[in-house]
């Protein structure tokens, strides 16, 4: 069934190629890959699940057996076109079925499990760069899964497993997941040949360009609702889910309408082209199961080509069904000459808004820091770990222990509306204690001013030792829409690609997870293109458009739900089934009210008197019980209308407890928002309690001023204490709810 599985995908494919030799030096090599594998096993992966969860602390593999049948090299195609000379990129069609012996535990449960078989099938891109001169002729080897892989794993013991508190279900997705955060793109493996001079600009990549996505509408979708026990087809709530490779986005939903208009926006990195695709799903919300209404695969190269496209698309395995996208490949130029017309065309150069389109992108590379000064305790080695910021934006790096001379090594991106006026905020702290260990701020227009829009130095911290310094790489790159060369008779229709996932395969009883953020409270409209005759013939020439799957994995094997979710790009407890849909960038996010009136707010409410009926402001929340994870989920949506604790407003986070437990391990914490009254946190939170348990809880919402970490200004800024007796619990709600002084007698606000 493989074997014939791969001549079917050959015969379309004649670019990629059979490559017995290369499984036969696969099969020599493979006592040593297994060495490979155990040592990522133990030395990656096991901390990795370890961290994930605090239920998995003791988490550890007893044994590891990958098996003597080897990995399969299915098809390899070599890119030569549209690729930089001094690099190869090779496709390699992965296909691994072992019988392997992997035993783990769980001491803090007593709990032993194990897996007895795996299969993982996926495109494994190999790239070989830079090519230099002399011998190894190959500077580095870099390798990663464009998408997540398809993964089974036959467990034993499963149930010994889903008994571990917090688990719950998560089981086989775990691993994939984790897989996914060191494998697939952004993440890749990069193997130095040669030395780090040269493999630094490996340190710092590029992205080859930016996806701007104009999600508009659809037309003469299926009415999968139905009424009068199905004798009535209905209408249906129609949203989307785009996918970028690890980039996942959800539209709002729009109910009871076959002819939905979104008017959304998104923007992605596009790191591999070609070989990436542009993804997207349509679903009919339903409480229970989301039924599917249709798919499209776009070929990136093409919008690369095109530069724009403006078209309706006919949606794939539906009967009927089209989709309106407007879709700008956007380039990285090194040079400023172009951002007052693009700032023009996204309408930043007026406003004084953070947040909107981008005009470009801040590319960021945290190498170490030197002589950072004690934590609280005096002579004692801080857990250093770097807060990277610009606007409401907020990226954290990995924690380093122990250590003054924290080495990280890792790299960050900022969509950037405007780099005239915005500032980079770097803040060392000490995670032990929360602590700051120092900090600096980088107007962004200082890079404006640097050659090649590139800074690459040692930072003087302030509020630090007198020698702290933090060594960054970071530059700026411009997105232009620039215009692509063509003959006079050039025509078009995008390359649509035909999905290698069946619908029938499809696990339609699970809901797409996606990280959780709110709908903005108001949206600008995108404007929409009306069809028009040249739509239609565009809508002709794709239905006559030859199948072009993507050479992905075997459609038989589509038995693991966890790769067919529009899953998180990394495994993390607090970001569970909770839909939400992404905000648009279009959409207007509320600007932090004046100092002066904050301040007159503030000294009424020294003196006694109220403005309103909620002095202190505003905290927006979804709660809801899961009985299937066995969790109260919490969604911490936003704040608005807080007091200022100085005239730069507030520095606001939420902490919660579910009483009565008020331990350390039972606190949840959102992110500091800094220098604003109206903080957006989108943060999702979960707490493993049953529902009769919960029924009995109360859960305590604190929202707290962070001010400088040596500030007078740390306090509360409001209070909140909701008592979850509620029937509605497992259905959960969204509200706004009136913050207070000590928690008592929340104003729901309707």
């Amino acid at each position: 069934m493989m074997c014939h599985e791969v001549v079917t995908r050959n015969v379309h494919f004649p670019d990629t190629e059979r490559a017995e030799w290369l499984n036969k030096t696969v099969k020599h090599l493979w006592p040593f890959i297994c060495q490979f594998i155990e040592k990522l096993f133990r030395e990656t992966i096991e901390p990795a699940v370890r961290g994930a969860n605090n239920h998995l602390s003791t988490f550890s593999f007893t044994k590891i057996d990958i098996g003597h049948q080897p990995l399969r090299i299915n098809g390899v195609k070599v890119y030569t076109e549209n690729v930089d000379k001094r690099q190869i990129i090779l496709d390699l069609q992965i296909s691994f079925v072992g019988n392997c012996e992997i035993d783990l535990e769980i001491k803090r449960y007593f709990c032993r499990a194990g897996v007895k078989s795996i299969q993982i099938h996926g495109t494994m891109r190999v790239i070989l760069e830079p090519l230099i001169g002399d011998m190894p002729l190959i500077g580095a080897l870099s390798i990663f899964f464009l998408r997540k892989p398809l993964l089974e794993i036959n467990w034993t013991g499963l149930t010994n497993l889903l008994d571990v508190p917090g688990l719950n279900g998560l089981s086989d997705t775990i691993i994939l997941d984790i897989i996914s955060n060191y494998l697939v793109l952004p993440n890749r493996i990069t193997v130095p040949l040669v030395s780090e001079v040269q493999i630094a600009q490996l340190r710092f990549p590029v992205p080859k360009g930016v996806l701007r996505i104009h999600f508009i509408e659809a037309q003469d979708l299926e009415g999968k609702d139905t009424y009068l026990k199905g004798m009535v087809k209905g209408k249906s709530d129609p949203y989307g889910i785009i996918r970028v490779g690890n980039q996942i986005f959800q539209s709002k939903v729009i109910k009871e309408n076959l002819n939905p208009k979104w008017n959304e926006v998104y923007e992605a990195l596009v790191y591999e082209n070609p070989g990436q695709e542009l993804e997207i799903e349509l679903f009919d919300e339903d409480p229970d199961k989301d039924d599917f209404l249709g798919s499209l695969m776009i070929d990136l190269t093409e919008v690369e080509k095109e530069r724009l496209l403006d078209e309706w698309f006919t949606l794939d395995e539906v009967s009927k069904g089209k989709l309106h996208l407007k879709l700008e490949w956007l380039t990285l130029m090194p040079t400023a000459e172009n951002l007052d017309k693009v700032l023009s065309s996204i309408k930043a150069d007026k406003d004084q808004a953070n947040d909107g389109l981008s005009s470009a992108l801040l590319i960021l590379y945290l190498d170490s820091a030197r002589n950072l000064p004690s934590g609280k305790k005096i002579n004692s080695n801080p857990n250093p770990l770097v807060l990277l910021s610009v606007g409401h934006k907020a990226q954290e790096s990995k924690i380093r222990y122990k250590t003054n001379e924290p080495v990280w090594e890792e790299h960050f991106t900022f969509f950037i509306h405007n780099p005239k006026r915005q500032d980079l905020e770097v803040e060392v702290k000490d995670e032990q204690h929360q602590c700051s260990l120092g900090n600096f701020k980088l107007p962004l227009s200082q890079l404006l001013a640097s050659e090649d829009l590139t800074m690459h130095q040692r930072f003087q911290l302030n509020n630090s030792g007198p020698n702290s310094t933090i060594n960054m790489k970071m530059a700026l790159r411009v997105l232009s829409l620039e215009k692509p060369e063509r003959s006079p008779d050039h025509q078009h229709s995008a390359q649509v690609k035909r999905p290698s996932v069946s619908k029938d395969s499809r696990k339609a009883s699970f809901k797409p997870q996606v990280p959780v953020s709110p709908p903005a409270d108001s949206h600008k409209p995108v404007p929409a293109s009306p069809v028009t005759e040249s739509d239609k013939k565009t809508d002709i020439a794709e239905k006559s458009h030859p199948p072009n799957a993507s050479p992905q994995w075997p459609t038989d094997l589509n038995r693991s739900s966890s790769s067919l979710l529009a899953s998180n790009v990394t495994y993390s407890p607090s970001h569970l089934s909770v839909k939400e849909p992404t905000p648009s960038i279009a959409s207007d996010i509320s600007l932090p009210i004046a100092t002066q009136e904050l301040r007159q707010r503030l000294r009424q409410l020294e003196n006694g008197t109220t403005l309103g009926q909620s002095p202190l402001g505003q905290i927006q929340l979804t709660i809801r019980h899961s009985s299937q994870r066995n969790k109260l989920i919490v969604v911490v949506h936003s704040c608005r209308n807080l007091i200022a604790f100085s005239e730069e407003g507030s520095d606001p986070y939420v902490r919660m407890y579910l009483l009565p437990d008020k331990r350390r391990s039972g606190r949840r914490k959102t992110h500091v928002s800094k220098k604003t009254l109206n903080p957006v946190f989108d943060q999702t939170f979960d707490f493993s309690v049953s529902l009769p348990d919960v029924q009995k809880r109360t859960l305590d919402v604190a929202v707290k001023n962070s001010g400088g970490f040596l500030s007078k200004d740390k306090g509360l800024l409001g209070k909140l204490l909701i008592p979850l007796a509620s029937e509605e619990l497992t259905k959960g709600w969204t509200q706004w709810y009136d913050l207070t002084e000590d928690g008592t007698k929340p104003h729901v606000v309707t």
